[in-house]
């Protein structure tokens, strides 16, 4: 019997059971090629599956000339999973089109979609008749950790449509404390998300985590007597007792359009999900200065910059100080692997390199002591410190990392920071004076999360660039 196509993929527990089982993009590419010749939902079924229990935050399916790449996207990192034939490449487009609800016979531009994939059996609803979901929303009978949302991308290529499957999974939502903020800064975090009103802003690119540290703020605060509306583009995931709302452009309903509506509801808290013109940044200004506590992103390099790109997109700076409580910077650092990775001696050129980054750091920034070090002051490292060191296994997929938390830079816009920004400081000037009033450097906090036995220096590097 043909599936219903409904927006949602039912994984039938027999596919389950087997998915359940691959741990490792080996496994992954085994269990792809046992299924390349079976049936496309079959097989479609068995690379969502895969994906979900690899914990991968994208699938890529990518056209070649006369075959086609399943690529697999894990803790930010891209590993090839197996070559498929061209049939097979077609059929997999198709079903996804299809269940995505992207139109099949247009190949020359790009397309965006969305669609479920429900991993329990329906639950049956009054009478009997089995409840259908929606392709923007889960089934009223299913609990949230069953039901994992998936974003799809298509874009025309040289020799085809590259696809990409966002998944949306909420397991990946977090508690704020788990998000991987030091003490000092998570304590100073939970004072600013306490206040009635102002903005927190978090910046960094693409895939550094902003809308989970977002998410997890909104899981803070979120309490029966407060009402919390957000705008998104698009919605991520679904948070029970908030109301959402997406900006839909080709509908004249953008983020400026959207925030302007959500102003008449009494929100207590709103949620913009980017500032990414003039209008947008004006009325979240405002709604922060006028009672509203506002969360919000910006896509700049640094906490520093925060500043710049509002100005940049023309607001004027006596708003900007007096609005925002609190600017945080992010990036994602890979966890070493708790089954493989070890400690080992660093040597003196890691040594100096860690005593350099570590210059400068606020003198009330207490830096756990490593259990194996017995003299170790800051400034002062022992020659026997160990750090982490990876080696690769099976769970890790052999590259020594499993797992990724975060690295953060942040300063507190108080009286005298306010003032500053009234002179219109360039980044490099508010870095500086942020640094000075206590501010601790992205690579910095990455360099306590390696002494801590978190991370390894390379990753660090990776992320932030060379210590210099």
């Amino acid at each position: 019997m043909q599936q219903k196509i409904t927006g949602e993929v039912k994984i039938s527990p027999a596919t389950l059971n087997i998915t359940q089982k691959i741990k490792n993009v080996l496994a992954f590419k085994e269990k792809v090629e046992e299924f390349s010749e079976k049936s496309v939902t079959e097989l479609s079924e068995i690379i969502f599956g895969g994906g979900i229990g690899l914990e991968a935050s994208d699938l890529h399916i990518e056209p070649e000339k006369e075959q086609a790449k399943i690529r697999v996207r894990i803790d930010g990192l891209l590993q090839d999973v197996m070559i498929i034939d061209w049939k097979t490449y077609g059929n997999l487009l198709s079903r996804i089109k299809l269940i995505s609800g992207i139109k099949l016979n247009i190949t020359d531009r790009p397309q965006d979609g969305r669609f479920s994939i429900s991993t329990e059996p329906p639950t049956k609803i009054g009478g009997g008749a089995v409840a259908e979901a929606s392709p923007h929303l889960p089934p009223r009978s299913a609990s949230p950790s069953s039901v994992i949302e998936v974003r799809t991308s298509t874009l025309p290529a040289e020799y085809g449509e590259t696809i990409v499957l966002r998944i949306l999974n909420p397991k990946t939502l977090v508690e704020i404390e788990a998000l991987g903020l030091r003490k000092d800064l998570l304590e100073t975090l939970g004072n600013e998300i306490k206040k009635p009103n102002g903005m927190i802003i978090v910046t960094g690119p693409t895939g550094s985590g902003k809308t989970t540290t977002l998410y997890a703020f909104l899981k803070k605060v979120h309490k029966p007597e407060i009402k919390i509306i957000t705008i998104e583009d698009p919605i991520e995931y679904r948070l029970e007792g908030v109301s959402q709302t997406q900006v839909n452009p080709k509908k004249g309903y953008d983020f400026a359009s959207g925030l302007k509506s959500i102003m008449r509801q009494d929100p207590d808290v709103i949620l913009v999900g980017e500032i990414r013109d003039l209008e947008t940044a004006e009325i979240a200004l405002q709604a922060a200065l006028t009672g509203h506590l506002v969360f919000t992103t910006l896509h700049t390099n640094d906490a520093a910059g925060t500043v710049a790109r509002l100005t940049s997109l023309g607001a004027n700076p006596s708003n900007i100080g007096p609005a925002i409580n609190m600017a945080i910077a992010q990036r994602l650092v890979r966890e070493i692997c708790k089954k493989c990775g070890g400690l080992e001696k660093a040597s003196a050129s890691v040594l100096e390199k860690i005593k350099r980054g570590l210059k400068g750091i606020p003198s009330g920034i207490k830096i756990p002591k490593p259990k194996h070090i017995t003299d170790y002051v800051l400034g002062k490292i022992a020659p026997g410190l160990k750090i982490p060191q990876v080696k690769g296994c099976k769970n890790c997929n052999f590259t020594g990392y499993r797992g990724r938390t975060g690295v953060f830079e942040a300063f507190l816009v108080d009286e005298e920071m306010e003032k500053f920004i009234l002179q219109n400081p360039s980044i490099a000037a508010l870095r500086k004076e942020a640094i000075g009033r206590g501010m601790v450097a992205m690579q910095q906090d990455g360099l306590i999360k390696v002494l801590n036995g978190i991370t390894t220096i390379e990753e660090v590097e990776r992320i932030t660039g060379p210590i210099e």
